[in-house]
């Protein structure tokens, strides 16, 4: 089903809700709207399809968050993770069953608009939002939201979605805030068929030299995704990583077809959801996933959540009502992806201090690769684990002290707070066929 631009032709209609942005967080929130028999407007300001900085790994929450009979469009699936601590310790985990599964973006994005509009969502590419009104002499009464488009078009809309990306209108105008930015570099490298076939099935993830920085290697058929990610304010540093990266895989001879950037900004704990009318989702309110920066699944989840409610904003009575909603929708985001976030952020704090500690546990010890291979499947999760599994609530307690000692002054002379806790992940899934300790070929 080709996308069509809308033009101009979406005319004076008020819409029940309006979602800014056709990424996966607004793809999922405007399907949700369709599917509950509303009108829904989808605007996006690029043409579809269009690339976007993102190692493509689908991991079982965003494949379990995906519409039914969403037809995934897998180039890679991969059974085996390489791991390695700056170019070091290198190990690979293998499974019989498949771990996780990788895209392009740009297909998979289109796909996902896709279905929004076969449930019923109307689409608008070419539409540049430059802000969102709730007050104003172009806002006809209470119960309305107007979007203002480049050019002085406005659409009106009884209550707005915003998925445009972590520096979009919409979270500016609910007023998300941060506690933290990375900067991500990725490289699509063309590599011949004998450099494809070294990694077919198989990801490198490498703990790098930056504090909470890593790098990856995702193969997708003739091409190679490989991208590191560290604090912003290191962007010289974080180059160099990935020049070092690269040419370390043996890759630095191959010339990429395309290198961006991207920044990732992660939410405060009390940031807000929603302001009147306006909910905000995935990256433009700042949820994804701490420790690792994985959002795929946290557009996907949080925009289908943001949709629900935006379905029963839009037939809200009053200021009253319209806050009960909004104040649901954050209930619903906190109880789910806050809980994973807030054992996210300390498993980052405690990989920032001590990246060796963890890289240990991954390749050394079975329950924690067990433990590893469960969230990337989707059979659980970090909040899950912590609260099922008393081991896992020592281990991530026992990470805090570490990094709550390595935070506070020095008392004199002592012993070093290094070491592994021996504490158990999870139960082996017994699937892990052992390990090779190997670096990848060029």
């Amino acid at each position: 089903m080709p996308i069509v631009s809308g033009g101009n032709g979406t005319g004076n209609t008020t819409w029940d809700v309006i979602v800014v942005g056709a990424g996966p967080a607004g793809a999922s929130a405007a399907r949700a709207v369709a599917e509950a028999g509303r009108r829904v407007l989808l605007l996006e300001r690029a043409e579809l399809p269009r690339y976007k900085t993102c190692g493509g790994g689908i991991i079982g929450p965003s494949r379990d968050a995906l519409p039914p009979g969403f037809d995934l469009p897998l180039r890679e699936r991969v059974h085996a993770v390489t791991f390695s601590l700056d170019g070091r310790l290198t190990r690979t985990r293998r499974s019989r069953r498949m771990l996780f599964g990788l895209v392009d973006r740009p297909e998979f994005d289109r796909r996902l608009v896709e279905s929004a509009v076969r449930a019923g969502a109307r689409l608008r590419t070419g539409a540049t939002v430059l802000g969102v009104e709730q007050h104003g002499p172009d806002v006809p009464d209470r119960r309305t939201v107007v979007v203002r488009l480049a050019g002085g078009e406005t659409l009106p809309a009884r209550a707005v979605v915003g998925a445009d990306g972590s520096a979009g209108r919409t979270g500016a105008h609910v007023g998300v805030r941060t506690d933290r930015v990375d900067l991500g570099l990725e490289a699509e490298i063309p590599v011949p068929p004998e450099v494809a076939a070294d990694w077919r099935g198989r990801v490198l993830i490498d703990w790098g030299p930056l504090p909470g920085s890593y790098g990856w290697v995702f193969p997708k058929g003739n091409r190679l995704t490989v991208g590191v990610i560290s604090a912003r304010g290191e962007g010289a540093a974080t180059r160099r990583y990935l020049e070092r990266f690269t040419a370390r895989c043996g890759l630095a001879g191959f010339e990429p077809e395309i290198s961006s950037g991207h920044l990732t900004r992660c939410r405060a704990d009390d940031s807000p959801l929603s302001r009147g009318r306006v909910l905000v989702c995935g990256d433009a309110a700042g949820l994804l996933e701490p420790w690792t920066r994985e959002g795929i699944s946290f557009a996907l989840r949080s925009g289908r959540l943001a949709g629900e409610a935006a379905v029963r904003m839009a037939v809200a009575a009053d200021a009253v009502e319209t806050r009960r909603r909004a104040v649901e929708y954050a209930d619903a985001v906190t109880r789910g992806l806050g809980t994973e976030m807030g054992v996210g952020r300390r498993l980052y704090a405690a990989f920032t201090h001590r990246p060796a500690l963890l890289h240990t546990a991954l390749i050394g010890l079975p329950p924690a690769w067990s433990a590893f291979a469960g969230i990337v499947r989707g059979s659980t999760n970090l909040a899950d684990l912590t609260r099922d599994h008393a081991s896992v609530r020592r281990l991530v307690t026992a990470l805090d002290r570490l990094d709550a000692r390595r935070a506070a002054p020095p008392e004199g002379p002592g012993t070093s707070p290094d070491g592994a806790p021996g504490a158990r992940a999870a139960r082996d899934d017994g699937e892990d066929t052992g390990g090779t300790r190997d670096l990848p070929r060029g």
